[in-house]
This record gives C-alpha cells, structure tokens and sequence, in this order.
C-alpha cells in the first residue's frame, strides 16, 4: 500500500480510507489458523493437503482461510496440474509476518 498524502495533510499519517485498508488487512492476520498458514509458507509452497497435513487441520477449514487470504493479497496460488501451491504475496507479507514474529519474542522477554 502507497500512502498518497494530500496536500494539506500530515506526513506519515494515514487517510481514513488507508487506515480502512489496513485495518482489514491486520484483521486478516488476526486468526491463529491463518498465522500458522503463514508460517508454512515462509518455509516455501505448499499445497492445502499439505498444509492440512502440517497444520491437522480440516480442508474446508485451510480452504476458508486461503481463500481471505487471497483476496487480502497475503498469499497467491499458482496451480500446477490439480494442485494449486500456495506461497506467500510478496516479500512485503513476509517482513510483516517476520517482525510480529520478532516483537512477540520481545514482549515475552520484557515479562
């Protein structure tokens, strides 16, 4: 996401509707299932029978949670044959995921 400031606004501070935008997207990290999702695939592609696998999770489930994920722009797919190989949208995704990762390892120290 770009933040396009208007003229009269302050620098590095969100518009309504970006604030909007990313605040959808942060509730699309807010689900433990899908943080797990995420952490498989920072390891690199996989399919939903293997992240069902991995995760013991149901595949309706994984598929759901796939699904909002696509349309938040957190993960792609890429099919190959019948399968469809999940991974990660972009670097972005994964330097979001790493420094949550990294605050939460700081906050459990600082208890």
């Amino acid at each position: 996401m770009s933040i396009t400031q208007p003229a009269d606004a302050t620098p590095g501070v969100l518009t309504p509707d970006e604030a909007e935008r990313l605040a959808t997207v942060m509730q699309g990290l807010a689900s433990p299932l899908r943080l797990q999702i995420l952490s498989v695939l920072r390891t690199g592609p996989a399919s939903v029978s293997e992240l069902c696998t991995r995760l013991g999770a149901a595949q309706a489930l994984v598929s759901n949670h796939l699904r909002l994920m696509r349309h938040l722009e957190l993960v792609t797919g890429n099919r190959d044959g019948r399968h469809i190989y999940y991974t990660l949208f972009d670097e972005h995704v994964s330097a979001v995921y790493d420094e949550a990762v990294r605050h939460l390892g700081h906050t459990e120290r600082a208890r």
